[in-house]
């Protein structure tokens, strides 16, 4: 459980990034490119990517972890959103103590020791710089470049979500609303994690930044006197394609299968098991099989009604057939 203490000004200094970071979208994509789990939706994306990935990139994975990567590879700027599309070049900056910290925590208790590149990083070696500068320049043009244009348009429907909830609910239930299953205690924000963490803000506030290619808990990161930026799991809760933006209904199809895309476009209006048979042009009990698929990724919803079950699109579901088009 991750529990965030907060003021009555850092309420009022919670602010949402005004576009995405490309260092977080590069760490959070990596650390789901090494995670074992989410396999039927997310297998097939990575092993695509690992295929594709260039062996500049080896470095790379020897910071970023399932768990996390390093704070001095999470550097934002004085503002969040602010950076370039070229974001590698912004760590250089990190002050030389938290890099030798930050080093030192991710190898404690490793079974292996670091490579020697990352004992001349922990040195402060230009050569060592190089290495990883090369590592994230070019991962991020495999493995976020391609998608971009998509990760800014999913956060700009963010940032507006974001703001409806505030403007309709107030800070606290938009928070609640952005990071399901986390509630507000007080002034305490509980998000559940795998790691007890407590945080007192004392007046530094919070950064919101979602992520669009994480689906684990949320992550939270920042310097003492610095905003607290919380990255939370957002988006379609599917790897993004990267075709880029403009292939978005073939590879919707690639990873669901195209009668599941079918399946999910037609459930915008309820359908029982038969009914969506004949949408869909097969027999019931494949239309039963596709719809148990969908809705064990949460994609639909299905009630029995007597002897009929009903079959409904979720907002997860809507989220993703929207971003087709």
């Amino acid at each position: 459980m991750i529990r965030i203490r907060f003021s009555a000004g850092d309420f009022a200094s919670v602010r949402f990034a005004p576009q995405p970071v490309p260092l977080q979208a590069l760490n959070t994509a990596f650390m789901m490119l090494f995670r074992g789990d989410d396999h039927l939706l997310f297998g097939r994306w990575r092993q695509r990517l690992l295929r594709s990935l260039p062996a500049a990139v080896e470095p790379l994975g020897d910071l970023v972890t399932p768990a996390g990567a390093p704070l001095f590879l999470d550097e934002f700027g004085d503002e969040a959103g602010s950076a370039s599309e070229d974001g590698p070049d912004a760590v250089r900056a990190a002050p030389p103590g938290l890099v030798r910290a930050e080093l030192e925590r991710v190898y404690a208790g490793h079974p292996a020791p670091p490579p020697p590149w990352i004992r001349d990083l922990h040195r402060g070696d230009a050569g060592a710089w190089q290495v990883l500068r090369r590592a994230q320049h070019a991962a991020f043009e495999t493995a976020v470049r391609p998608v971009w244009p998509l990760v800014q348009d999913l956060h700009r429907a963010e940032f507006t979500r974001y703001a409806l909830a505030v403007a309709e609910h107030g800070v606290g239930t938009a928070l609640t609303t952005l990071v399901p299953g986390s509630r507000l205690r007080g002034d305490v924000w509980e998000l559940a994690a795998p790691v007890e963490r407590e945080l007192a803000l004392h007046g530094r506030g919070v950064l919101l930044l979602p992520a669009f290619q994480w689906t684990g808990h949320p992550l939270v990161a920042g310097l003492p006197g610095r905003p607290l930026v919380l990255s939370y799991a957002a988006g379609p809760g599917l790897p993004l394609s990267l075709e880029g933006a403009g292939d978005r209904d073939g590879a919707l199809a690639e990873v669901l299968g195209r009668t599941r895309v079918d399946a999910l476009t037609a459930l915008a209006e309820e359908h029982t098991t038969t009914g969506l048979a004949r949408r869909l042009g097969v027999s019931n009990a494949t239309a039963s099989a596709h719809a148990a698929a969908l809705r064990g990724a949460g994609l639909i919803t299905s009630e029995r009604a007597g002897r009929a079950v009903l079959h409904r699109r979720t907002e997860l579901g809507s989220l993703l057939v929207r971003g087709r088009g």
